[in-house]
């Protein structure tokens, strides 16, 4: 009796251990900043953009950074100053002004949860509103250890702005280290 109850509980650990190993290394598929496919998915650092006029209009002269990287003041404010828009005009019709806007504003950091947003939030003086995701103290933190041969010396880098340059899935809203593969230098391990 004690032998089957042995062989029953060793069968059924090889069961659930099969199971879970299925499941964890399924196929695996990105959608909506989420990967699928398993027991240890995982879900993006901070939510990727899902408006497409956004996509659209400020992502054709610039990465489309998603909203959660700042507060809705900042982003509110650089929506009202397209005219001076880090020394370009980027003005839109009022129709797809307000269309970002509220986008902007509704995915804003201080209305997300995902971390990287939590992060940025905590990181704020709470003087003016931050108006470039470069400066904010979080993500000169978080690049700190990285000489700047690699990024601002690096003609295919050139700033902390050009994100996706480095950050191989920053258009899914992922930009934990193990995404991150420098040009010219290639995975960065600190």
């Amino acid at each position: 009796m004690n032998r089957k109850i042995i062989m029953g509980t060793l069968l059924m650990a090889v069961c659930i251990t099969m199971a879970v190993t299925a499941i964890a290394y399924g196929d695996r598929h990105e959608w909506d900043g989420q990967e699928e496919g398993g027991l240890f998915a995982r879900t993006a650092d901070i939510a990727p953009v899902t408006n497409k006029l956004y996509a659209n209009e400020c992502g054709s002269c610039h990465f489309a950074y998603q909203p959660g990287w700042l507060p809705a003041r900042s982003w509110q404010h650089m929506m009202d100053t397209l005219d001076d828009h880090f020394g370009e005009n980027a003005e839109l019709d009022d129709l797809e002004r307000r269309e970002i806007t509220r986008y902007l504003i509704a995915n804003a950091a201080d209305r997300a949860s995902r971390p990287q947003s939590r992060w940025v939030l905590r990181s704020l003086d709470g003087k003016e509103p931050p108006m470039r995701i470069s400066e904010l103290r979080y993500i000169r933190h978080e690049h700190d250890e990285i000489p700047g041969r690699l990024i601002e010396g690096n003609p295919r880098v050139r700033s902390r702005s050009n994100c996706q340059a480095c950050h191989t899935q920053a258009d899914k809203g992922f930009f934990d280290e193990h995404s991150v593969s420098i040009p010219g230098y290639g995975y960065w391990d600190d």
